[in-house]
């Protein structure tokens, strides 16, 4: 017996792209854009709750998943599957040598008893066993969804009736633009879920973003002694036994409290605020702290009268006999046991400076030359 091909369908018939699958499609994306960010933000933040969503979401989204699938994958079940005779155009294997089952890909021609016949691809299972019952140009007996074409599935034990079938059955092949596959998804999908990843990770990000950039948290640098702070005006730098504050364009350490606001982001959520040595610039704050089990005399890196500063600048500049001052420094140590504080400054026709005592006063001055 000799089945024809007929006349050739070029594909098979169109889904499309309907509401169901672009909504699927926005929500999957919005799902893992969502799960993925919360953990990495809550692995950031140390937020259990946030860590606990990021894994808990997906696999919720899975089990509602498959229960809304319920009941159209009994609708699928419950319509019966087409049988029809197939002529095996070539076939490969293509991976499993190292298991009983070998994955085979097909090329089939199929020909269904009311339609025209088609060629299709897939790839299946086969026992090394009965590997050798399948050869080119034999007959097979096969089955599909009849909305469906493309799931096509070889039947390993047909029933007596068709098996006669396929035993005196001579197909002819069908031409290559005859092939079904299945409709791939519409470019909607894809965007959409693109969309919801983003919006997905949106969500849970800006909510955390100024826990995120504000460096001003101690648990933003775990490994440092102090916290490590970056804004718009300023940027700190923190290292295991230093701290230095770098002020932007237009700003002084002179300016009122700013150097008081510096010290206390230093400072914030530290137990030890011994230094051993302080320098301030016109817009550079250096700190050396005393380590912990060192003998060194420290200081109270909070105890410095900040708010004279500003005044003992002005004197060192006015008074010390430097008649252009360019720039200046403040140094506060106290390596011998006492406090001091040093202001110098520096000019075109020389050099200059004054010390103070730990409250601010005056107790020496050294003139320029």
């Amino acid at each position: 017996m000799t089945i024809p091909t007929g006349t050739p369908p070029t594909s098979a018939p169109p889904t499309g792209t309907t509401p169901g699958t672009v909504l699927l499609g926005f929500l999957t994306g919005g799902v893992i854009g969502t799960s993925l960010a919360a953990f990495v933000v809550g692995c950031v933040l140390e937020n259990v709750p946030l860590c606990v969503t990021g894994v808990g979401l997906p696999a919720a989204y899975g089990l509602l998943f498959f229960l809304a699938g319920v009941p159209r994958r009994a609708r699928e079940a419950a319509v019966a599957p087409r049988t029809a005779l197939a002529m095996i155009e070539s076939l490969n294997a293509v991976g499993g040598e190292a298991t009983s089952d070998v994955a085979v890909r097909f090329d089939l021609t199929v020909a269904p008893a009311d339609a025209p016949a088609h060629r299709i691809e897939i790839t299946q299972d086969i026992n090394l066993a009965d590997l050798p019952d399948y050869r080119p140009r034999g007959i097979v007996v096969v089955q599909y969804p009849p909305d469906r074409p493309w799931r096509v599935r070889i039947v390993k034990r047909p029933t007596p009736e068709w098996e006669d079938r396929a035993a005196g059955a001579r197909i002819d092949s069908a031409p290559g633009p005859a092939r079904v596959s299945e409709p791939p998804k519409g470019r909607a999908v894809v965007f959409v879920a693109l969309l919801g990843l983003l919006l997905g990770a949106a969500c849970v990000v800006l909510p955390f973003r100024a826990d995120l950039f504000d460096q001003d948290t101690p648990a933003r640098s775990p490994s440092s002694v102090g916290p490590s702070v970056s804004s718009t005006s300023s940027t700190t730098v923190v290292s295991s036994g230093s701290a230095t504050v770098t002020l932007g364009p237009d700003q002084s350490f002179l300016d009122k409290s700013e150097l008081r606001r510096a010290v206390d982001s230093l400072t914030k959520g530290k137990e030890e605020h011994q230094a051993l040595t302080v320098v301030v610039q016109e817009r550079v704050l250096s700190v050396v702290f005393a380590s912990a089990g060192t003998h060194a005399s420290g200081f109270d890196l909070r105890s410095l009268p900040y708010e004279r500063f500003p005044a003992l600048v002005g004197a060192a500049r006015t008074t010390l006999g430097v008649h252009s001052p360019q720039t200046w420094q403040i140094t506060a140590e106290g390596l011998t046991g006492s406090l001091t504080i040093r202001v110098g400054v520096t000019g075109s026709d020389g050099a200059a400076s004054l010390e103070a005592d730990g409250q601010g006063k005056v107790v020496r001055r050294t003139p320029a030359r």
